[in-house]
């Protein structure tokens, strides 16, 4: 039985699953993969999530070749409803072009993105089963109802320079929407995104993000992943596989590799990265349906409250008791 909480817990290294509000008590990420998930880090968490990746492409047709390395980076932050994140992600690259006649090395930021990312939807925020104290298979089978999805919408911003090498003079300031389904099944979580990218500039894109990620023990968890994704310009589809592996409940390690199965161009990435999160400042949030009821929790809450203020008066009253002069000695 144990076993079984540790492994659904671990489902949330790669993909943010909520059991109690949005806040988790290990760190959940939207690494290795490129899916966001449906769910916020929670109110008041501040989450980084960063790589470096090898890149290698090559164009049989067009006959160049591309080699270089990246970094990525990803700021998460949980503020003013527990629903609601706000996400920073910016990636820049180094690498070599050449071709029949060109040979030169190019650095720039090859993504840069803000915006903001809410729940709408959470099937588990007001349901409360109730189990079933004589049948533990009763309790663990699969149920219809997991079909239904967390929702969350993602929207934001790209923020690129006229003389980019990775993008078009007249992409500059355009936005980008996602709509994000979240499932949980047993052992496993599918995450979907459906996402319109650059829908004001010449070349818009839309794409498609599935991924189905699995905890294998209390530290290791794994995942596929398939993007596609299509515009006027290009179009692609690339299969993702890696790992994360739980160094504390808040830093997170992982690898992938990614890889698509054309020749116009080809293309291979390598991953590795780490995640840390910060939750000093974060303060139990309960919603409906998803434990005790909020009566009963915040009871409980003011009763722990007034303990401790009874335990400080106690201790004020010794102390001043202590510190209180002797009387004098009395002489006749």
């Amino acid at each position: 039985m144990r076993r079984t909480k540790n492994i659904f817990r671990l489902l949330l290294l790669l993909s943010a699953g909520a059991a109690q509000a949005q806040y988790t008590d290990q760190i959940n990420t939207n690494r290795p993969g490129q899916s966001m998930s449906g769910f916020s880090v929670g109110e008041s968490i501040f989450q980084i999530e960063t790589g470096i990746y090898g890149i290698k492409e090559k164009h049989d047709v067009l006959n160049y070749d591309v080699k270089g390395l990246g970094l990525d980076l990803t700021l998460r932050y949980g503020a003013i409803l527990e629903e609601l994140e706000f996400i920073a992600s910016v990636q820049y690259q180094f690498d070599r072009y050449e071709d029949a006649l060109y040979n030169y090395g190019r650095n720039d930021v090859r993504s840069l993105t803000l915006g903001a990312k809410y729940l709408i939807y959470d099937p588990d925020k007001n349901y409360s089963p109730e189990l079933n104290l004589y049948s533990w298979k009763a309790n663990h089978k699969f149920k219809w109802r997991s079909l239904i999805p967390a929702v969350a919408v993602y929207g934001g911003v790209n923020l690129m320079s006229k003389d980019n090498p990775y993008s078009f003079p007249t992409d500059g300031l355009s936005p980008k929407l996602i709509a994000i389904a979240h499932n949980h099944f047993g052992k496993w979580v599918w995450v979907n995104n459906i996402i319109a990218d650059k829908i004001t500039t010449d070349y818009p894109s839309y794409g498609l993000i599935t991924t189905l990620t699995r905890g294998f023990n209390e530290k290791w968890s794994g995942f596929v992943e398939f993007q596609g994704y299509s515009s006027d310009y290009y179009a692609d589809g690339i299969f993702r596989v890696g790992a994360a592996h739980l160094l504390t409940d808040t830093m997170q390690v992982d690898a992938s590799i990614s890889s698509n199965f054309k020749d116009t161009p080809s293309i291979m990435y390598a991953s590795v990265g780490f995640a840390w999160r910060f939750d000093a400042n974060y303060r139990d949030i309960l919603l409906p349906g998803k434990g005790d009821k909020e009566d009963e929790y915040n009871a409980e809450q003011k009763k722990k409250k007034d303990d401790r203020d009874k335990k400080k008066k106690e201790r004020e009253e010794r102390r001043k008791k202590i510190e209180e002069p002797l009387p004098e000695p009395q002489t006749e």
